[in-house]
This record gives C-alpha cells, structure tokens and sequence, in this order.
C-alpha cells in the first residue's frame, strides 16, 4: 500500500469516526424523546388503571430525561459534533417531553382526580384554570426554546458575576423537573383536596412565569467534564447518586425547588442592591460663619 492509499484510507476512517460521534448525541436526544413518549403513555394510562402507580411512573420517566438532555448538548461540544440538524432535534424533543409530558401530568395529576364531593361549582372552575395553566405552561415552555435558539449571548436583566454563564429565563427542563418532582414527592397519590389543587395551580402558574421571564438561572456550564478532577470525585458522585436514588422523593424534590428559588432570590437581590445604589447621599450642612454669641463670652469684645 502506497502513501496516497494510506491517506485515503485514513480519511475514510475519519469520515466514518465522524458519522459515529455525530450519531452519538442523537442517541441521547432519541432516549429524550423516548421518555417524554412514554411518560405521556403512562399519564393516559392512569386515566383508567392504578393512577399512583402510572403517574409515578410518568414523573419518573421525566426526570430520567434531564441527564439525557444535558448530555448530548454537552458530549456534541466535547467532541465537536454539534450541527445544526441536532439543535432543532433537540429543540422538538424538548417540546414533547419537557413541554407536553408534563403540562399533561400536572393536570392529570393536580385536577382529573378531584372528588364529586368538592363543591361542583368550585370544582369546574379549579379544573378549567388548571386546564389553562398546564396549556400556558407548555406554550410558555416551547417559546422560552424558541427565545433560547435566536438568542446570541443574551443578557439577563439581572447581570451575575463576570466569569459565570447564566441561563435568561428558568430552562424547561429545570420547570418539568419541579413538576415531576413534586409529583414523585407525594407518591403520585393524585390530589383530593381542593385547597392542595389551589396550591398546585399557583407552583404550576410561578414556573410558567419563571420560563419566559428574564431572571437569570444558573446554567452550570462552566463545569468543565475534559479537565482533570481530583480522584476524590468518583466516589463522591458516587455517594450523591446513591443518596439520590434512595431518598429520590425528598431530594429531588428540595433540589427542584432550591434551584427555582435561587432564580427568585437572585432577581430579589439585585432590586435591593439597585434601588440602595439610587437612594440619595444625605448632603451635609453647609459650613456657616459662627456668630459672637455662638463663640460665647471669652470672644466678645
């Protein structure tokens, strides 16, 4: 074999390396997709089987997408495969499974099951407000993924420090997971009460705000997975995963909304600190000349 064989040789093998590492995040995004499919498959479900059972399953489902999601955007940077083609697959599958899945789980789960015993007339209008929230929460979801796409280094109105990358709005991801969580949280033992649906209606209606809002959240992408770490870190990930596998109901749940109040907190923080740079300076007395009977006897003539 000659040199100019082994060069083409070697582009080929190239070319189809590169065909492989693009099809690598696409994986990822297809198992988003796939939870988000069956997620909506299982809240159906509950309609007319064991509800708890297919709606802890469905919020399950969802919060096993948020590794997937954060993973094919960041393995396609690391290893420069990202196109295109996979920011709009990945934009879609966003939709269906942080957009429909949820906002169909948290009606479901929040308003379907309320008894005939709550007051009829209260009862309608909980399931009707509910039904429109869940909807704004999806539509808020898909234009907050449209903001995110034609947006090119947006700003917060709320600036954070100089070195660190924020995201402009809650991530729908981050607003699914409060949703699934909270689900999780309660053993997806559907909401009986009405003053709980009041409840669930105004968490769902905060996060619906949150997403088209232009708070900053924190975006965590300055983690850096190429650099070394310390050996130390495997196992303590380790640790943190085990003890969110086994107490996932608490915490994921605090997680969820820990990370939503940061947002609210951050905007707090930064009204105070800009309405305390505008108070005004109080002036100081302006300097008079003292008078004879101010400077007192010893100085009169």
């Amino acid at each position: 074999m000659n040199h100019h064989d082994a060069a083409e040789v070697r582009a080929r093998n190239r070319a189809r390396l590169r065909r492989g590492m693009y099809l690598l995040p696409s994986l990822f995004t297809a198992g988003n997709i796939g939870a988000g499919y069956f997620s909506v498959t299982q809240t159906l479900a509950a309609i007319t089987g064991d509800a708890a059972q297919h709606l802890d399953w469905a919020a399950i489902a969802i919060l096993f997408a948020i590794p997937f999601d954060s993973l094919d955007g960041r393995i396609a940077r690391m290893t420069n495969t990202a196109s295109d083609f996979g920011k709009e697959l990945d934009s879609l599958a966003d939709v269906i499974t942080f957009g429909v899945a949820p906002s169909l789980l948290a009606f479901i789960w929040g308003f379907h099951f309320l008894p005939q015993s709550v007051n009829p007339s209260l009862r309608q209008h909980l399931v009707q407000a509910g039904a429109f929230i869940c909807f704004l929460f999806l539509l808020s979801g898909a234009s907050r993924l449209a903001r995110f796409n034609i947006s090119h280094d947006a700003q917060p109105r709320n600036p954070g420090r100089p070195g660190r990358k924020y995201f402009v709005g809650m991530p729908i991801p981050a607003a699914a997971g409060l949703v699934a969580a909270t689900v999780h949280f309660f053993y997806a033992y559907p909401v009986e009460s009405w003053w709980v649906a009041v409840g669930w209606l105004i968490l769902v209606a905060v996060c619906t705000f949150l997403m088209v809002s232009t708070w900053r959240f924190w975006s965590g992408k300055e983690i850096n997975f190429s650099r070394r770490h310390p050996f130390q870190l495997p196992v303590l990930l380790a640790v943190v995963l085990w003890i969110i596998l086994r107490y996932s109901n608490v915490v994921l749940f605090l997680a969820a909304l820990a990370y939503m109040f940061s947002g609210i907190w951050a905007r707090a923080a930064y009204g105070w600190s800009r309405r305390r740079r505008r108070r005004p300076v109080p002036e100081l007395p302006a300097s008079t000349t003292p008078d004879h009977e101010s400077l007192g006897p010893h100085f009169t003539g």
